[in-house]
């Protein structure tokens, strides 16, 4: 009994893991655009938040995903609050295909599924095929636990427990809390107790209060993502965290309110058992979000008090690009454009310093800053170079029009630092996981390598920012020293390692830094040059 039932609560954990992953994969980077664009107000928060948890089949998902961008600046903490509500209402979805029979089909749905994962090389059908037998998966693990769970009707000690949760409803809350803190998944949790109850195992008196702590286990993702995150993420999971207590409260006060209009709703829909664990599951989120959701602003000022400290986030939207002004004034667009630019060179100059910090210390905070550094300068491309193309459409002068190529071009380069940046700290991290000892000679080489091309890339920027060509032109010369410094440290390493000074792994480390460190100095020449060629 005990191994069908793990059984086949493994195979619906990984089932709703692969669908979720399919129906991701499907949307691509959407997910992320939708939750950027479309939560202006905590109530379109909340609707993006429905929508999204029902396209990926995972509340813990979207939550993750929304302290990610929180964390990252791309969402404002009140903004935040409503997509985690939306959540919480988008995953009572999974219930509700619970509570559809459609068992029969399972076995047939999941061939089709194989079918289209490994007979088709097209990647937008494969990630159908992954959902279909991701979502097949789902009710054969059901089914597997169902038929696990039956000899407990036996089974004194769970009659017993059974007794227990309807005499006690905390118990059933505590219940429902650690076994969802255990399976990371409320819909694992809603799916075995609809199990349980459509054998006759629970009462509904038993099973609600089990529901709701189950919506209390839940919000673990969010605070396991939140950990080491900024200030503004832990606020977002603290916001998870106290919105559904607050409404296992509310429901709990009025347990036996709730349980009348259940079985009220049950005569007059005629719904089978598991559909009225659904509907108690649906009508929990929907109340709880409706009840809290003017309360965004007072949840917003008590997790700033309970959670203090300076948010230090990185914003990853544009701060100067207004696409009102490309029509009517496209010699200020076009410097708009360029302090944006500017922007993502500074957070160039700044990811350049945090990789350098974590060779010297390797404090993993260093490592998470960088990768979030090189992320913002993906989007400020991506944004930036839309805004400069949409731009090209309008007549712009000679001289505006050399500047717009010359902003492409630097744009390019910026963001290609980036990409050496994040190829640093990759070296770094395998120089800490593979415990590789660079020498002290080696390391004061690096820290000597690594402070001239900071030096070099923010002289760069800052010729950029004020058209200076004799700071462009003071570029070129320290690169010239950075190609210098590159060769004759090559020289010095192969020196140590025929000595026996440095191992072969710590050799193939301190090269690859150095020959990162030297093309970030190529792409810092190439932003000189443009002013040169622009002045």
């Amino acid at each position: 009994m005990i191994f069908q039932f793990l059984g086949g609560l493994g195979l619906f954990l990984f089932a709703i893991k692969y669908m979720g992953d399919g129906l991701q994969k499907a949307a691509g980077d959407r997910l992320r655009d939708i939750l950027d664009k479309f939560t202006t107000n905590p109530v379109m928060g909340v609707l993006v938040g429905i929508i999204v948890t029902v396209l990926i089949q995972s509340s813990s998902g979207t939550t993750v995903i929304t302290v990610g961008l929180v964390s990252a600046g791309f969402m404002k903490l009140r903004q935040a609050i409503g997509v985690i509500m939306g959540a919480n209402i988008g995953t009572t979805v999974t219930a509700f295909l619970i509570g559809i029979d459609v068992g029969e089909y399972a076995y047939p749905i999941m061939a089709l599924g194989a079918i289209l994962l490994f007979f088709f090389k097209k990647s937008a059908i494969q990630n159908i095929g992954q959902v279909l037998f991701g979502f097949a998966g789902l009710f054969i693990g059901l089914e597997l636990m169902s038929s696990g769970m039956k000899p407990l009707r036996e089974w004194q000690p769970f009659l017993d427990l059974t007794i227990s949760l309807s005499d006690t409803p905390a118990l059933g809350v505590i219940v429902g809390t650690v076994f969802t803190l255990i399976v990371q998944s409320s819909s694992a949790t809603v799916g075995i107790l609809q199990g349980l109850y459509a054998e006759g195992l629970i009462p509904l008196n038993g099973a609600l209060p089990v529901l709701f702590g189950d919506n209390i286990g839940t919000t673990i993702t969010a605070v396991l993502a939140a950990l080491g995150a900024s200030v503004a993420a832990r606020r977002a999971a603290a916001t998870h965290v106290l919105f559904n207590v607050v409404g296992t409260i509310i429901f709990m006060i009025f347990l036996t309110p709730f349980l009348a209009y259940m079985e009220w709703i049950t005569d007059i829909l005629g719904l089978e058992e598991k559909m009225q664990i659904a509907f108690a599951h649906g009508t929990f989120n929907v109340i709880n979000t409706l009840l809290q959701l003017p309360l965004i602003g007072a949840w917003a000022w008590l997790v700033t008090r309970l959670i203090p400290g300076q948010d230090t986030a990185i914003e990853y939207n544009p701060k100067y690009l207004d696409y009102a002004l490309i029509s009517q004034s496209p010699s200020i667009a076009l410097g708009q454009a360029k302090q944006e630019v500017i922007r993502m060179g500074e957070y160039s100059i700044q990811g350049l310093q945090e990789a350098m910090n974590y060779l010297d210390t390797a404090d993993d905070k260093y490592a998470a800053a960088t990768e979030q550094l090189e992320e913002a300068i993906n989007t400020l491309d991506r944004k930036s170079t839309d805004y400069l193309v949409t731009l090209s459409k309008q007549s712009l002068s000679s001289q505006d029009s050399i500047v717009h190529h010359a902003l492409l071009e630097n744009i390019r380069d910026i963001e290609r630092i980036g990409d050496h940046f994040e190829n640093l700290i990759e070296l770094i991290q395998y120089k800490e996981t593979n415990r590789v000892k660079l020498s002290e000679e080696a390391r004061h080489e690096l820290n000597e390598m690594f402070e001239l091309t900071v030096d070099t890339v923010s002289l760069a920027i800052r010729s950029l920012d004020k058209q200076e060509v004799n700071f462009a032109k003071e570029v070129l010369a320290k690169e010239h020293i950075i190609d210098e410094m590159e060769r004759k440290l090559r020289k010095r390493h192969i020196k140590r390692l025929n000595e026996g000074l440095c191992s072969g792994s710590a050799g193939i480390v301190f090269a690859d830094i150095i020959s990162n460190l030297e093309r970030v100095g190529d792409h810092a020449v190439n932003i000189a040059q443009t002013v040169i060629e622009t002045s």
